[in-house]
């Protein structure tokens, strides 16, 4: 895959140390779970539509593993791994691993006469999901719940994904689209209005297009992927629990964000503006974009040192 300068919009200008310093701390992103629980019941609604028997799993950007349960349910013969940037998080996965197993050792216990019974645990890893510690070809089912848009080069990632996934194997993902939190966008447009573009969006962090996606699934080696978008609008009672569930979120990991607002008064003027976004029942409102693609891996046409790869077919005697 040719290398794509800063400025390409397929590039987004997130500190990886940034968001790991951000996911470090389970109670401050326990208020974006109710986020990332819906878009997992969506997306396997959507895998419920698709024929797949995998038998090794990985969840990239598995956080504190809460979709690997629905994973190990839907594929119960699959070997299951998680990976995750931060340590925090996966030692978080693990205990949680272990008291559901424990719970399930308990009740298969029961019906087996009280004969202790194994229950398998997820395998996993910290590890940056750009550079996964995995071999060639050795995944069937790739799996990625809003965790894509937090990775400063989403073209190499999915270029390493192809990597590890069999022939024929089945992604699946999700991440924020470029329509996400505008109304924080508005408002630090009204206050910053003679501000130029290219320093007025790093107040947010611009998340990247659903047709770039497309292009880097196509050129990483992906057949037919299908890409749909939706819009979801979150309310709140108040401006103070919008902006906490943002930081819960994520926040914006932007290496080129500014520090902050210069003193109470900018702060104030933020705050009126964001306060003239209210609909007319007087509650704040929170667009979040989701972007959901899958994919299946095509037969690759290059080796890894770029050399196209002919394949010859004997004729059948007829």
């Amino acid at each position: 895959m040719p290398e794509l300068s800063d400025s390409d919009p397929r590039i987004a200008p997130i500190s990886v140390a940034t968001v790991r310093q951000l996911f470090a701390r389970s109670a401050r992103c326990a208020n974006s779970q109710f986020l990332r629980r819906e878009i997992a019941s969506r997306m396997f609604e959507r895998l419920q539509l698709i024929r797949a028997r995998p038998q090794r799993v990985l969840d990239a950007g598995c956080g504190e593993g809460d979709d690997l349960p629905g994973l190990k349910q839907a594929f119960p013969h699959a070997q299951l791994l998680g990976i995750d940037a931060s340590l925090p998080m996966l030692q978080s996965a693990a205990r949680a691993g272990e008291q559901s197993r424990s719970g399930m050792r308990k009740l298969v216990a029961r019906f087996l006469g009280g004969r202790p019974a194994g229950v398998p645990a997820a395998q996993l890893a910290c590890a940056d999901f750009g550079a996964l510690p995995l071999s060639r070809s050795s995944v069937d089912l790739l799996w990625s719940n809003l965790a894509l848009h937090w990775h400063p080069r989403p073209h190499q990632v999915i270029g390493e994904w192809a990597r590890v996934m069999q022939v024929d194997g089945l992604l699946m993902f999700s991440c924020f689209g470029p329509d996400t939190f505008a109304e924080l966008r508005a408002a630090f447009d009204a206050v910053e209005p003679g501000r130029a573009a290219p320093d007025a969006v790093q107040r947010v962090l611009p998340f990247v297009d659903l047709h770039d996606y497309g292009d880097m699934l196509v050129q990483a080696g992906f057949a037919t992927p299908v890409m749909d978008m939706e819009r979801l609008n979150i309310t709140y009672s108040s401006a103070e629990k919008l902006l906490d569930d943002v930081r819960a979120f994520g926040g914006n990991p932007s290496v080129q964000r500014m520090r902050g607002l210069q003193g109470r008064r900018q702060w104030a003027r933020f705050l009126q503006a964001l306060n003239e976004t209210r609909d007319v029942s007087g509650q704040w409102r929170l667009t979040i974009e989701v972007i959901y693609g899958h994919a299946f891996r095509a037969v690759p046409k290059m080796n890894s040192h770029g050399e196209a790869i002919v394949r010859f077919e004997r004729n059948r005697p007829e």
